[in-house]
């Protein structure tokens, strides 16, 4: 593949900083810390690309939380300047990124989310008798920044676009040499790119027909157990020996007419539901934004809209939820007789 060069000043046009303040902002316009650059606003993005080119713009300038839902995780969210490089950054390469990646995988790309990754493997369950369920462990906080970095430079030429990237990649745990921080916008693209290494080697090499990846969530679909045996072995000698990552201690092997979890769902040959975690998330996040509504903390509208956020997420195609969305809805009794969500 050849590299791509002369991106970096791409990266600091004033056009590409404006449409990554646009993007950075979204949800955020009301935010101290954002209406205080929006005050200063060229200002700040020719500080911002004049210190880009001397390699002098501070980087890890963050703050962490955590989130339990679906599982414990330590978000990492960038302050406001660091979210619009980041923007700035995947606006010019994130093109370049795609080249690099299968029809087969997704997660942040464009008509390539949760949904359309549901589709198509619902579509392999029913084309295939088995399956191989795979999961890498910790990956964000696995991923080896010198491999990340030396994989970038096959796919970049430009010096200080690459510098840029380092400069990136080891603002979190760099003196640890591993680890992407989850909530960082680069850091989704970058974890993306990193294991499309992975999905070359799926089609290429193991010459598997039913694949699919959802950021490090893997499913593959043969004719034969064996078949997906030797896979599983061939993909963890790859994964150890070439990107330094290793699997969950539970990959599973299974007829697809036994179901298979995946992306909050349960697949069948001809059929799929929602698993039982994503049942136990819906009643008790029902059941709690029942509490905020009786406490005063939701107002009614407020409540209908968080509601019917929820159940976008049991209303993907194909699945079978409808009864299920029902009787917990009538059950919670929200906002009186209850949302009516078809």
């Amino acid at each position: 593949m050849k590299r791509v060069a002369n991106l970096f000043e791409s990266v600091l046009d004033r056009e590409n900083l404006r449409s990554a303040v646009g993007k950075a902002m979204r949800g955020k316009r009301d935010r101290p810390e954002v209406v205080a650059y929006l005050q200063n606003l060229d200002h700040h993005l020719e500080t911002m690309a004049t210190e880009l080119r001397a390699g002098t713009f501070p980087l890890g300038r963050f703050r962490q939380f955590i989130r339990f839902d679906p599982k414990e995780r330590v978000i990492t969210a960038p302050c406001f300047p660091e979210r619009v490089l980041h923007h700035a950054v995947t606006n010019v390469c994130e093109p370049v990124f795609e080249t690099g990646l299968i029809a087969d995988t997704f997660a942040c790309r464009a008509g390539k989310g949760r949904l359309a990754a549901l589709v198509r493997a619902r579509e392999f369950a029913g084309r295939f008798p088995f399956f191989l369920k795979l999961d890498i462990r910790k990956y964000f906080d696995s991923v080896p920044h010198d491999r990340l970095l030396e994989l970038l430079a096959r796919q970049f030429k430009d010096r200080h676009l690459l510098d840029l990237f380092g400069r990136i990649v080891r603002a979190f745990r760099g003196g640890m040499g591993r680890g992407l921080p989850i909530g960082s916008l680069t850091s989704q693209h970058l974890a993306n790119f990193y294991l499309g290494r992975f999905d070359r080697f799926a089609k290429e090499t193991l010459r598997v027909r039913g694949y699919v990846r959802y950021m490090d969530d893997m499913a593959l679909w043969a004719a034969s157990k064996s078949e997906l045996a030797d896979a599983l072995r061939r993909t963890d000698e790859f994964l150890r020996n070439d990107l330094r990552l290793t699997l969950k201690p539970t990959p599973y092997v299974n007829r697809v007419e036994h179901g298979m979890d995946f992306l909050g769902c349960r697949l069948y040959r001809g059929h799929m539901v929602l698993n039982r975690r994503s049942k136990r998330r819906f009643r008790r996040r029902l059941a709690w934004l029942e509490r905020c509504h009786g406490s005063g903390l939701l107002s009614e509208r407020q409540l209908q809209d968080r509601v019917t956020a929820m159940t976008a997420f049991t209303r993907t195609p194909g699945l079978c939820s409808w009864r299920f969305r029902q009787s917990v809805l009538q059950q919670e009794s929200v906002g009186g007789p209850g949302p009516r969500i078809e």
